[in-house]
């Protein structure tokens, strides 16, 4: 096994609670702490632990204490060792998530108000989409004289995008956009272009259970680094993770990350664009929710690096239906994607891209209104969650559709059954992270109009009373 990344002695101690104050040995206390950093997301898979001498001079315990740890932790399948090159977490096969397409089906309602939380995404805007479509129709005879087909894309559609990123301070031409299905069609093209089965491409933990599916599904290898606990990267964690592993790409949600919400500043991005060039690895940045920022905003990564490679789409700003994303990158790449593209589905609808074209020169004030009307509907959110389970904690996201919380007991899956029996329907943490992690937290999104949410915070909080906390283990086997 090659490990990942590394966490030092120092650093693990840094996460770890003061172990004399835990029941029991305490080698079981620090095995047990372990596996908790590692199921609630603060250890990424693979990542390889400090020396037995090492860290048990950062804890000032013996090193016998260690070594029985670590002699437990692999016993239960949670540490992995090899001769001279150490000791790797993994995670046991049973608690690893199977691959689900069931938060895409219809829902069948238990209850007839049953609230669906599974989803982050929007109706369409009122009155926006009829009037959108009937000017694309006006323009629709001139395009039908044609075949329809053009892998790249609707040229007014593509000028559009590439004058959207100019005004936004990256200067784009309209041959360094594709024109996509969507965002995860785009990074899907991504993938089967630049990654082979096996090679690394390093993520966020958590990150989108979308793009989760598709490195999977391209063979690539998952390499996860936990967020900061307060949100937003630990630059340092990725710049280490970047040298040690040289991953092939980097896929990142630097603007109001999903699910989390976090907004990455300056500097950081920086710090990490300049890590990455030096490792020689392809960052893709996810601007899906670029647009629906509550206050602070940052620089288009593109502009701090011109070999970044973005994509986006108009599914959170306008309607998850309009199946309209985007590629912006180099216009040899855009040439190559094409190509590829030729081979699949050729290319999108035509009548749609004349929709969105129509619908690029009305998305500032789409946008607008979008923002005036979910941040009452965050802090209506939040404020609720601060009423009814104040035990809870977050932190406020400064963008998205979503509220990242971390539970206080590691029941996330066992909450979303029990919340079904109350007619909510949610999605565990654990389906944002890999290997059975993050059981811990829970996503909320906040596109439902102020009531429902409030509602759905006081149902939500009725089943976790009903749980069993005081019993509850300390790691929970997760199927998503």
């Amino acid at each position: 096994m090659v490990p990942v990344s590394r966490v030092s002695g120092r650093a693990l101690g840094s996460l770890l609670p003061d172990l004399r104050r835990l029941p029991g040995p305490v080698y079981a206390a620090l095995g047990d702490a372990i596996v908790s950093l590692v199921l609630d997301g603060r250890i990424a898979p693979e990542a390889r632990l400090p020396s037995e001498r090492e860290l048990a001079d950062q804890l000032a315990i013996s090193r016998a204490t260690v070594t029985a740890a670590y002699d437990a932790l692999r016993g239960q399948g949670f540490l992995a060792s090899r001769t001279g090159a150490g000791s790797f977490v993994t995670v046991p096969p049973d608690a690893r998530p199977r691959v689900s397409t069931l938060r895409w089906a219809p829902a069948t309602p238990q209850h007839a108000d049953e609230i669906d939380l599974t989803c982050a995404a929007l109706p369409a805007p009122p009155g926006v989409l009829p009037n959108a479509i009937a000017r694309a129709v006006e323009q629709l005879p001139v395009l039908a004289a044609g075949s329809g087909y053009d892998p790249m894309g609707l040229g007014p559609l593509r000028a559009a995008v590439a004058e959207r990123y100019t005004t936004r301070g990256v200067a784009t031409h309209a041959d360094q956009i594709l024109i996509t299905n969507g965002s995860l069609h785009a990074f899907d093209l991504l993938l089967r272009l630049l990654v082979g089965p096996g090679d690394r491409v390093l993520t966020e933990l958590p990150t989108y259970p979308g793009a989760l599916d598709a490195l999977r599904g391209n063979g690539a290898r998952i390499v996860p680094v936990p967020l900061a606990p307060e949100g937003g990267w630990q630059v340092g964690q990725i710049q280490a993770t970047l040298r040690q592993t040289s991953p092939r790409l980097a896929y990142l949600i630097p603007d109001y990350h999903n699910p989390t919400g976090a907004l990455v500043h300056d500097q950081d991005r920086r710090d990490v664009l300049r890590a990455a060039r030096q490792a020689g690895t392809t960052v893709i940045v996810d601007e899906s929710f670029v647009e629906l920022g509550y206050g602070s905003s940052a620089r288009p990564a593109a502009a701090l690096d011109g070999t970044v490679v973005s994509i986006g789409s108009l599914s959170k700003p306008v309607w998850g239906g309009l199946r309209l994303g985007w590629v912006r990158g180099s216009a040899d790449l855009v040439r190559r994607l094409a190509v590829q593209r030729a081979a699949t589905d050729v290319a999108g609808s035509a009548l749609d891209q004349l929709v969105g074209t129509v619908l690029f020169a009305e998305l500032d004030a789409i946008t607008s209104r979008r923002r005036a009307e979910l941040q009452p509907r965050r802090d209506a959110l939040i404020s609720a969650l601060h009423t009814h389970l104040p035990q809870w904690q977050l932190q406020v996201p400064e963008g998205g559709l979503s509220v990242w919380v971390e539970l206080d007991a590691p029941q996330c899956t066992p909450l979303t059954q029990v919340a079904a029996q109350h007619g909510v329907t949610l999605v565990p943490g654990s389906r944002f992270g890999v290997d059975g992690t993050l059981e811990r937290f829970l996503r909320l999104p906040f596109a439902l109009p102020t009531e429902r949410l409030e509602e759905a915070v006081r149902r939500i909080a009725a089943a976790w009373q009903r749980l069993d906390h005081s019993g509850a283990p300390m790691r929970q086997l997760v199927v998503a």
